[in-house]
């Protein structure tokens, strides 16, 4: 270890996946290095690979044992995959936390809800005023995108300047929020940018980018053709999005609903910061049931086929009093995010049994994507034309097509996923360390390691069943008393139409006497002396082998 200063960046998560982003920046003598951390962000579960999880958080472990040195947190953006940790993660770093108004409206409300004061939120200035932070000098360069006030971060340090993209398009009218302006990027890059640390999620997409501005002609005219309810999903924090449907509702005749808490909380915080005006008057679902079909429109969460949203609901049967009906129409003005696919057409199939239109994108003209195409890649490289490209946001394949591409651009370009430790001083970017990084579920209201076996057994579970085994001994005569034998997750009879749970207690019955005293008289032989005859039996009677719970109960003489 020496005492030459460098600077380090650091992805403990959303570098090799989407969502959860959390990336670190260091400048100092290694291992003493000053840091920020950028983004705390949340992903979420799925049913098949997490069971019952709420959310999954970075693993703030190396940052944890460093907190001493972190001066601040910066948040990009008020997406769930950028500030959604921040009640979750923030009692552990105990930093400053800088937003735009909108994103700090968000944020200030996780650390209430989490009990920590919101004074550790600080609403952050524009370009090109700055915030410092340690060795640091930090600037919100606003971007479009799907939420308003998103921004890029203009991070200048002793080695030079970095930029941090965060999720950005090029888009010249985005209807909420502030356009690309290629103006200030010209100056953010004029003085020269070491690095560029940037959005990859749409880089296998050749096409031009599509502006927000363009969807409201298509969508009004959708909805002026519906002749029953209609009802749209979208991202609840696409405000602009949400405004584009509200608008068309009511220039067709028909009143607005939003049904679902985070939609709501959106467009309150749009208003409240002043980057949303005009919305339509929205009525309650209560109130919504007295308009007449045709005259309604829902706009409601679930685009990703989440369970417990609006859409789910009522795909499934009704909703606050709100039923679909033959004729109707449901709109995902949407994409579907990688990995949510089967939760999405599951809705899409209960909804078209129901004889309702489902319409998306693929019919038609109404979504566009807040993330750069690869012609908006390249522009931004061409108008910063860094020397280093780390691309950020994407799985493995995003990364490794876009430092592809900054290659072909003269730049050098690094894959630097979740855990690598990566020195941009010096002549090359180089990986000097990897960092041991996993996840962190939620699960509950308990924080649950991803490899402290806890979400393995839950699945171990869900895939084989349980048999919950009860023993009586008698420990005088060395003998088994009585067996009781309960199931759960497994079939209540057996191929042969006996009942299983009987099947299993004669065989223990059975087998007891055969034991040695040594193994009566010791509960972790006893325990797996019994797991071994239940699974057993069950793999010939049913073609399992459950997990097997066994208690011990003990007779012994007065």
């Amino acid at each position: 270890m020496t005492d030459r200063n460098r600077l380090i960046y650091l992805p403990l998560g959303g570098a090799g996946e989407i969502g959860m982003n959390c990336y670190v920046y260091g400048y100092g003598p290694a291992g003493k290095e000053r840091l920020i951390v950028v983004d705390l962000g949340v992903a979420f579960p799925d049913m098949d690979g997490q069971p019952g999880v709420d959310v999954i958080l970075p693993d703030i472990a190396w940052l944890n044992e460093r907190r001493d040195r972190i001066d601040a947190i910066f948040i990009t953006h008020a997406h769930e995959d950028h500030v959604g940790a921040v009640g979750h993660l923030w009692g552990r770093l105990r930093a400053p936390v800088y937003a735009r108004r909108f994103t700090a409206i968000h944020a200030m409300r996780k650390l209430e809800e989490a009990g920590h004061s919101t004074e550790q939120v600080r609403v952050a200035p524009v370009w090109p005023e700055a915030v410092k932070a340690g060795p640091f000098t930090v600037q919100f360069a606003p971007v479009s995108h799907s939420i308003p006030e998103a921004s890029a971060l203009v991070i200048d340090t002793p080695e030079g300047r970095v930029v941090h993209s965060g999720d950005f398009k090029i888009d010249r009218d985005p209807v909420v929020g502030e356009p690309f302006d290629p103006e200030l990027w010209g100056q953010i890059g004029a003085d020269g940018v070491l690095a560029y640390i940037c959005d990859s999620t749409n880089v296998f997409n050749r096409h031009e980018g599509r502006s927000e501005s363009q969807l409201p002609e298509p969508i009004g005219a959708l909805i002026a053709g519906a002749k029953g309810m209609v009802v749209a999903t979208t991202f609840a924090s696409n405000i602009a999005r949400l405004k584009t449907l509200a608008d068309a509702a009511v220039a067709n005749g028909r009143s607005v609903c939003l049904m679902g808490r985070a939609m709501k909380r959106m467009v309150s915080a749009g208003e409240e910061s002043g980057v949303l005006t005009g919305f339509p008057r929205t009525l309650s679902p209560e109130e919504a049931l007295d308009v007449p079909r045709e005259n309604l429109m829902l706009i409601v969460t679930g685009s990703q086929g989440e369970r417990r949203a609006a859409s789910a609901a009522l795909s499934r049967g009704s909703y606050l009093g709100h039923e679909l009906q033959e004729g109707d129409m449901f709109l995902f003005s949407s994409k579907t995010i990688p990995g949510n696919e089967v939760g999405v057409a599951r809705i899409k199939n209960a909804l078209a049994e129901k004889g309702v239109d489902v319409i998306d994108d693929s019919h038609g003209f109404y979504h566009v994507s807040g993330h750069a195409n690869r012609p908006d890649l390249e522009a931004m490289h061409d108008i910063l034309r860094p020397r280093i490209l780390l691309p950020n946001h994407g799985e493995y394949r995003h990364l490794r097509e876009h430092a592809k591409l900054g290659l072909e651009k003269g730049m050098t370009g690094i894959v630097a996923a979740n855990g690598s430790l990566v020195e941009l001083s010096g002549n090359a970017p180089r990986i000097v360390e990897y960092i041991d990084v996993s996840k962190t579920y939620l699960d509950g209201t308990a924080f649950v390691g991803a490899l402290d076996g806890v979400i393995r057994e839950r699945m171990k579970l869900a895939l084989n069943g349980l048999v919950a085994v009860a023993l009586i001994v008698d420990e005088d005569d060395v003998l088994l008393e009585d067996s009781w034998v309960q199931l759960r997750g497994l079939p209540e009879t057996a191929g042969n139409g006996a009942d299983l749970a009987e099947m299993i207690e004669d065989e223990l019955a059975s087998a007891m006497p055969r034991f040695d005293a040594k193994t009566v008289m010791d509960d972790d032989r006893l325990e797996e002396a019994v797991r071994r005859i239940v699974r057993t039996l069950c793999l010939t009677e049913i073609g399992k082998r459950p997990e097997v719970a066994v208690l011990i109960s003990r007779l012994m003489a007065a």
